[in-house]
């Protein structure tokens, strides 16, 4: 039943090459175990594909104006309404993004090892950083938990969970409608939300599971120029949705956080609502993505430091809060706003710039190699790669 085990030395046979990815699929990665895009038609690993770094840099972008209104929007109807517009497809743009770029993955060791040192040892870290910025800025009761996460780590304790669960997803038949099934459940489960964000991660997960799901062709079809034409007035109509639901709507169900029972509303509104604002979120995403350039911009290199603006614009935010800074922006109106606005972007772009990432990539790309086991049949291949320049150093060519 079983093949004889070769003696030691006499197995000839060639080592198996290196897994490469599929024609097509996700490239090699670049941060925070997503894999990096090329252009259409290079070679594999050669080139990435400026589409979507565009698109994490303005999804960013997004996050950030997000988090900063978020402090400013009271009283302004105006603001609070665009917030919840940005708030129902920023995240979801992201969660796409990154489900995409996660086709690939498998539990190779090589991929176990990269969402390792990409997701898990970041999250440990910045946990860690957040909770004790948050204690010296004058909340020394709270204490230090690694299974809740703090404001901004959610999403990689999220993104560690959706990956660990791809190959399941690759193996059922209706993943999307499961994973919307799912999503239903979470909201209207109370008290899901006190470890490891299981709201979020469980309302957010049909946007993974989506962005799996799609293709090549896909993202071609929504950046036609009838598509972006289009994109006017559904912006435009969910502009207007967006200012009448500041009185109407909770604004908690743009966090896809709680349960409806949290929310105060009936238990049945929880799955009603999660497919509203899934299909709002996957329709605002197309219309945004219509709009991002194809080709190479002044920010397209900066797409590939997202997790790094991500992770620390929280800490930018979180000290213009305890400093009144947006206390000050608030009393001079729609002033005030404008100057947030600016300031917002401006710092987010700052934190994606490489000098940044230098600084950072101890905590967000960390090799750790001791930590691990070295593989025996990459060790073997790479022997057998610098054989060939051995004999050509030793015989003088």
């Amino acid at each position: 039943m079983f093949d004889a085990a070769p003696s030691p030395g006499h197995d000839r046979r060639p080592l198996p090459p290196a897994q490469s990815p599929a024609r097509g699929g996700p490239e090699p990665r670049t941060q925070a175990g997503t894999q990096e895009p090329r252009q259409q038609g290079a070679r594999p690993g050669t080139a990435r594909d400026p589409f979507f770094d565009n698109a994490k840099y303005l999804a960013i972008v997004l996050v950030a104006l997000g988090h900063s209104w978020s402090a400013i929007k009271t009283d302004n109807r105006v603001l609070e309404g665009l917030y919840n517009v940005v708030y129902t497809f920023h995240m979801p743009a992201f969660i796409i993004i990154s489900g995409y770029f996660s086709r690939s993955f498998d539990m190779r060791p090589d991929r176990l090892k990269r969402l390792i040192t990409g997701v898990v040892v970041p999250y440990l870290l910045f946990q860690i950083a957040y909770s004790l910025f948050r204690r010296y800025a004058g909340h020394a009761g709270d204490p230090i938990s690694l299974v809740s996460p703090y404001y901004l780590t959610w999403f990689l304790c999220a993104l560690f969970i959706w990956r660990l669960t791809t190959p399941v997803w690759k193996l059922v038949r209706w993943p999307l409608p499961v994973a919307l099934g799912i999503a239903m459940i979470g909201s209207v489960t109370r008290g899901i939300d006190d470890n490891l964000d299981l709201g979020r991660v469980l309302q957010f997960l049909p946007c993974f599971v989506l962005g799996l799901l799609l293709k090549p062709e896909h993202f071609a079809l929504v950046r036609r120029r009838r598509v972006r034409i289009l994109s006017v007035p559904v912006f435009a109509a969910a502009l207007a949705i967006g200012w009448w639901s500041v009185p109407h709507v909770d604004g908690g169900w743009f966090y896809r956080q709680y349960s409806a029972q949290d929310l105060g509303a009936p238990w049945w509104t929880g799955p009603l609502m999660t497919l509203a604002v899934f299909g709002c979120a996957v329709l605002l995403t197309a219309c945004f993505l219509s709009w991002v350039p194809g080709r190479r911009t002044w920010f397209t290199a900066l797409g590939a430091g997202t997790l790094y603006g991500y992770l620390l614009h929280g800490f930018v935010v979180k000290t213009t809060v305890y400093t009144g800074g947006f206390d000050l922006a608030r009393r001079h109106g729609a002033v005030g706003a404008l100057a947030v606005t600016v300031l917002a972007a401006a710092a987010v772009t700052l934190l994606c710039t490489r000098p940044v990432q230098r600084v950072f990539r101890f905590a967000m790309e960390p090799k750790l190699e001791w930590a691990f086991k070295q593989d025996a049949a990459e060790l073997a291949r790479e022997r057998q790669r610098k054989e060939p320049e051995r004999e050509k150093a030793g015989a003088g060519v």
